[in-house]
């Protein structure tokens, strides 16, 4: 039985086809991710989602996987795409344009259904997470919050605030490899 390759191994390949693994298994969740950030727009989730993979793709050779997990990798990239678009009052486009992919158009319909999938997609990942790491991780993660702002709300030690952190992120992408 193949081994299922992780997030860092798809992400460092060349191979077009394993970034497209890497594509399929994330979407749902930086979907999820910027959807929340946003508040809705299921049209600049979309149009952030695919800039956050062309990017992804264009600069794959600048991921070190020793500063951390691809996912958060790809969540950072996300994050500056969407400062970057309130700042300019649109979506960067071009990696996308670079790597010669067409602009997903969809109707309302289409965007309706995205959005209540996304929503349904993050908080079904995240409900698989004990409660203290799923707010641990929510903090983090998708508030950006620092540790010691954590910790100090939750009343336990920075290391303990890390510890959950990095618990639900471990059984977040151990659970991407198996619905994978």
């Amino acid at each position: 039985m193949a081994e299922i390759p992780t997030d860092e191994d798809l992400l460092a390949s060349t191979d077009v086809e394993l970034f497209g693994e890497l594509y399929q298994r994330r979407y749902p969740l930086l979907r999820g991710y910027l959807r929340r950030r946003l508040g809705g727009h299921p049209d600049l989730v979309l149009d952030l989602v695919a800039e956050t993979f062309a990017r992804a793709f264009e600069r794959r050779e600048q991921f070190d996987p020793s500063r951390g997990a691809a996912i958060l990798w790809l969540l950072a990239i996300a994050n500056n795409l969407l400062v970057d678009a309130v700042r300019r009052g649109r979506v960067a486009d071009e990696s996308r344009r670079w790597l010669g992919t067409e602009r997903i158009l969809v109707d309302d319909e289409q965007l309706e259904l995205i959005d209540r999938q996304s929503e349904s997609d993050l908080l079904l990942a995240l409900g698989q997470l004990q409660p203290e790491q799923r707010e641990a991780v929510e903090r983090r993660v998708i508030g950006e919050q620092s540790y010691a702002s954590i910790a100090a709300q939750l009343g336990c030690s920075e290391q303990v605030v890390r510890k959950r952190v990095s618990r639900a992120l471990s059984t977040l992408r151990r659970t991407a490899r198996e619905t994978a």
